[in-house]
């Protein structure tokens, strides 16, 4: 039987220390990690929860070892900071789960991601970067456009205010974010339209869709984005839909060759927008997407289609064996196992 260490960043141990609650919200519930952690037991391997990066960097001076680590670890401080633990697991020649170092840093920056995206053809909304704030007269995008800190997720930095229709408003947003971030803003040409996102599993050509979530704007929400109140408060401004129109087909296909398009490995979300032609446009990807059992996207999205976040757990960690040529006794049981009521099947060697 193989053993799994297991990383994590538990939000209860950084507000603890004083962080706030926004500078936390990327990180994981006791709730989350406890029920990961049922999970990888079911599916029959040895857990070693290990914790955060400082604990690993411990872990790993005395001497542990694992054979496959779980890491959900997104990070504290630079851009680089999802990357930080699979770097040092790449070091030590530890195998691990999710993708790699430099698509973790790919796929934070978010100008980067649509650089790369937009030069194999799949559509993104024009942008610029704003550096300080001498670059807003320099500025040449039509209004409106959406503003938001180059790489931070969950909806931090993003308000009602980074829908922006003016030149005033523009530095004021920018010279905001500059201020509490301290990295660039990222600006966009402003997408009127649906606000979808896709769930995948798999690498490479193996990839495939588990279905294409959209999100609705209830009375009380800040209209137009996957703002940090939205986000913090779903259970009243937001609801989800799974869709399966043909904007969802586009969808799911802009999607996937985004995933593919900048490497990324075993399971996570991509997250669209639709132009004013209903064309999904890539956001960003989610290369370690949230995974609490009920109210994280791609859990919420993948128990609609029939796959319990148990069930969610077993097929990220199938994915990633298979990757390194690993195995145990119970990975042979999800070989061609149905995704969803689709009859997707994931294809293990």
């Amino acid at each position: 039987m193989i053993t799994v260490g297991f990383t994590y960043d538990l939000r209860d141990d950084y507000l603890a220390q004083g962080f706030s609650l926004e500078a936390t919200a990327e990180f994981d519930s006791a709730e989350t990690i406890d029920s990961i952690e049922r999970a990888l037991l079911g599916y029959g391997v040895n857990v070693e929860k290990i914790g955060n990066i400082q604990a690993l960097t411990k872990a790993l001076a005395s001497g542990r070892r694992w054979d496959i680590v779980f890491n959900i670890c997104e990070g504290l401080q630079g851009i680089g900071r999802e990357a930080q633990v699979p770097a040092l697991l790449e070091a030590y020649e530890i195998p691990f789960v999710f993708s790699s170092a430099d698509v973790m840093v790919l796929t934070m920056n978010k100008a980067l991601a649509k650089l790369v995206v937009s030069q194999r053809g799949i559509p993104t909304a024009p942008f610029t970067l704003i550096e300080n704030l001498e670059s807003c007269t320099d500025f040449n995008l039509p209004f409106p456009v959406f503003a938001k800190p180059l790489a931070e997720g969950t909806g931090k930095g993003i308000s009602a205010k980074s829908f922006v229709t003016n030149s005033a408003d523009l530095k004021a947003i920018c010279g905001e974010i500059i201020e509490k971030f301290n990295q660039p803003v990222l600006v966009e040409t402003y997408l009127p339209g649906r606000d979808l996102t896709v769930g995948i599993l798999g690498s490479g050509v193996q990839a495939q869709v588990i279905a294409v979530m959209e999100t609705y704007y209830q009375q009380g929400a800040e209209v137009g984005s996957q703002s940090y109140f939205n986000k913090e408060n779903w259970k009243k401004v937001l609801t989800y839909g799974l869709i399966e129109d043909e904007t969802a087909k586009m969808a799911a296909d802009v999607a996937l060759r985004c995933w593919q398009a900048l490497g990324c490995l075993d399971g996570g979300r991509v997250d669209l927008r639709c132009d004013h032609n209903g064309v999904p446009n890539f956001l960003e990807v989610n290369t370690i997407a949230g995974l609490h059992p009920t109210h994280s996207d791609l859990p919420m999205l993948s128990r609609m289609v029939g796959i319990e976040h148990t069930q969610l757990i077993h097929h990220i960690m199938a994915n990633a064996l298979a990757r390194y040529g690993l195995s145990i006794s119970s990975a042979s049981d999800f070989k061609n196992k149905a995704l969803n009521n689709k009859e997707i099947a994931l294809e293990l060697e």
